[in-house]
């Protein structure tokens, strides 16, 4: 009888788990089919060079409505690296530090704690770039006003580490412990054997984490829509105001006629978004899967 309620038990956790991640895949696919099915009036009358390679996005004009994401995609692009290049190193070290140098206690206190910092509310961390931050960082570089691409790429960055650092720290949690014994046991340092030992031997799942981080700075709308600007021009330094590509979709999509070109427009940057952010899910998952065989 036992056996007879644990493979029913098993069989309906399985149709459970089956069905969970069919709809997933459904959900995902339903989300495609939706976003091209809004962008296919903007595909097939604009053509896709004009959409990509051309900075002037003005689609309200009354004379010649231009559609060019090209200042946006710019933009999304400072943000996003910049962000990351100040995301990555400190998720890493904190990594690190969790891993390798915390005791038991001070990691048990640290991580929940930096992990908490993910869960903070985008608008709130917006409203302290805009009260705190961009003040700040108008005084400091003599600069009219602190509403610009460096503001907004520091405080995503915040929003960004937690997820780097967690997932680092799996990575390098996970390694066996062998690892480490044999470094020490060849006359290693500690940070010898981090250095050339626990990092190339996680490569594969930072890696992963920094794709991921990547992917978390480009879905970011309220932050850069409350401080990264809104300015539509091509950006030539870190100082410029901005807007990038979600902050266009939140700010005009509700100005939009339904079905026009404009929302069209709107979608297809939309369906640009959604491919990247798919790509960069996909590349993660082929080096954790690589992490994981190796």
């Amino acid at each position: 009888m036992r056996r007879f309620q644990s493979r029913l038990i098993d069989g309906s956790m399985s149709v459970v788990f089956a069905f969970v991640a069919v709809l997933t895949v459904i959900l995902l696919l339903g989300i495609f089919l939706f976003l091209v099915f809004n962008a296919v009036r903007a595909l097939q009358t604009i053509p896709l060079q004009d959409i990509l390679l051309s900075a002037n996005w003005n689609p309200v004009s009354y004379t010649k409505p231009v559609w060019g994401i090209l200042a946006l995609a710019l933009g999304t692009l400072i943000i996003v690296l910049l962000s990351l290049l100040v995301a990555f190193p400190l998720g890493l070290l904190t990594a690190i530090y969790l891993s390798e140098i915390a005791s038991v206690r001070s990691r048990e206190i640290l991580k929940p704690l930096i992990e908490m910092i993910a869960g903070v509310p985008s608008v709130v961390l917006g409203l302290l770039g805009l009260l705190f931050l961009a003040p700040i960082l108008a005084n400091i570089f003599q600069l009219s006003n602190g509403l610009n691409a460096l503001t907004a790429s520091m405080l995503v960055a915040i929003v960004t580490m937690p997820s780097i650092a967690s997932l680092c720290e799996d990575s390098l949690s996970e390694l066996p412990r062998g690892l480490r014994d044999a470094s020490f046991a060849l006359g290693a340092g500690r940070a010898s054997t981090i250095i050339h030992v626990l990092l190339p031997a996680a490569k594969s799942g930072i890696a992963g984490a920094a794709m991921l981080g990547l992917g978390r700075a480009i879905g970011e709308t309220m932050i850069v829509l409350m401080v990264a600007g809104n300015s539509l021009s091509v950006p030539r330094s870190l100082f410029d105001a901005v807007r990038p590509m979600t902050a266009t979709i939140a700010i005009e999509i509700k100005e939009a006629v339904t079905g026009s070109m404009h929302w069209s427009a709107l979608f297809v940057i939309g369906l640009i978004l959604f491919l990247l952010t798919l790509g960069l899910n996909i590349i993660v998952d082929i080096l954790v899967r690589r992490r994981i065989h190796t």
